[in-house]
């Protein structure tokens, strides 16, 4: 059967199901390499269906392959499983039971189509090629994606190719967004820290004030984001934390700033952070104070390429029709580390809309979100068409992966 004849009965009948599995899983969040249930269940699953797992790759991914008929020619098809530390809003039955953490950012949902999709692929004919499910723990900010590769993913699954899929509110339910290029940007968290000399609020020049160099560094980050670089290159530059002090009547010994850094590229990303370290130190200098800067949970650019992004568009087209199809929708400043896998493997990270007609959804890391069930078919149905279309348009690269 080919996948753009796939009957929608076929998978209305698994929908009930897959809407229950996925607020089971909602209910149940769990934090970057905390998914200990999340990897259960999805394993859980997996073997019902007849699936070898692997389990604990990345500290508690779970991978499962369909193998084609050449074993040495695969793809990957990712999913991420973790929650976030934000207090969720909602009041439905199953909205999360553990306090402070919630799937606000519908990977949830992301885990069920991709186990509706291992479930159909199953039982239909054989594959060219090999498909590699994975689930991806720790993709908020533990660069999970980075911690899989570095420990074999690769090398003990071959891959040509590699395909991850995100839900989107901005997008009408069902509908897809994607782009070649750069979709996502790259992004590195930033600390620095201004250490001066603490004293009595009424005598400042017997200390050294660490509050206005911590204000005039971030008023400098901002003219590094505005002079520093090409105007049509996009680059954010936050700082979101400030901290000094315990009272109200001391200069404090030191300052603290946190923010984050978002380019559209990974050298643009580096050379604003020596631009960063270079302006901090100069300005500590000049004052007579000491300064540390730190940059953290790097992520790179999440960059799709050519072919691959065409190979998506033309399935999105063929299976949801060219309504439903955002080709070249704008790229993003938030950051997803799906950018790691790209770097080592072409391929093509799509969006799938999640706000229903005529409403506007919660966004993303809101505490009112909500992953939309009724989207889980059309993101079953686009895994497919995918695996389908890949084998049926793409020759190995060569053997044991790229």
């Amino acid at each position: 059967m080919a996948t753009a004849d796939l009957p929608d009965t076929s998978l209305s009948a698994h929908q009930p199901y897959w809407a229950e599995l996925r607020r089971d899983l909602h209910a149940h969040p769990e934090l970057r390499f905390e998914e200990h249930r999340t990897a259960a269940v999805v394993a859980r699953e997996l073997e019902e269906l007849g699936y070898a797992v692997s389990r604990g790759l990345g500290g508690t991914g779970v991978v499962a392959t369909l193998p084609g008929a050449n074993p040495d020619w695969g793809i990957v098809l990712r999913a991420d499983m973790d929650a976030l530390p934000i207090h969720e809003a909602n009041d439905f039955t199953h909205a999360s039971g553990t306090q402070g953490v919630m799937h606000a950012c519908g990977h949830d949902g992301h885990t069920v189509m991709l186990l509706g999709a291992a479930r159909i692929l199953k039982g239909m004919p054989q594959l060219p090629g090999s498909i590699h499910f994975v689930f991806q723990p720790g993709e908020e900010g533990g660069a999970g994606a980075r911690k899989m590769i570095d420990e074999g993913l690769f090398e003990q699954y071959p891959t040509e190719a590699v395909f991850g899929m995100h839900n989107w509110p901005a997008l009408p339910a069902g509908h897809f967004g994607l782009r070649a290029g750069p979709i996502m940007a790259a992004g590195s968290r930033l600390r620095i820290t201004v250490r001066g000399k603490g004293a009595h609020a009424a005598q400042p020049h017997l200390g050294l004030d660490p509050i206005p160099l911590a204000c005039s560094m971030v008023l400098h980050c901002q003219t590094i984001a505005a002079r520093h670089k090409d105007p049509v290159d996009p680059a954010v530059i936050s700082v979101c934390m400030i901290h000094a002090g315990d009272t109200d009547n001391v200069i404090p010994d030191s300052a603290e700033l946190r923010g984050t850094i978002r380019t559209l590229s990974s050298e643009l990303q580096q050379k604003l952070q020596r631009d960063i370290e270079s302006m901090c130190e100069g300005l500590a200098a000049a004052h007579g104070a000491q300064v540390e800067v730190a940059f953290f949970q790097y992520y790179p650019a999440t960059i799709n390429t050519r072919a691959e992004t065409a190979l998506c568009e033309a399935v999105i087209r063929e299976t949801f029709g060219d309504a439903g199809t955002h080709a070249d929708v704008p790229a993003n400043m938030t950051s997803e580390d799906f950018g790691f896998m790209l770097e080592e493997r072409p391929g093509t990270y799509v969006l799938i809309g999640n706000a229903n007609a005529g409403t506007s959804a919660p966004g993303l890391h809101n505490p009112k979100y909500d992953f939309n069930d009724d989207i889980i078919p059309a993101g079953v149905r686009y895994w497919i068409a995918l695996a389908h279309r890949y084998f049926q348009t793409r020759e190995p690269r060569q053997p044991g992966g790229r």
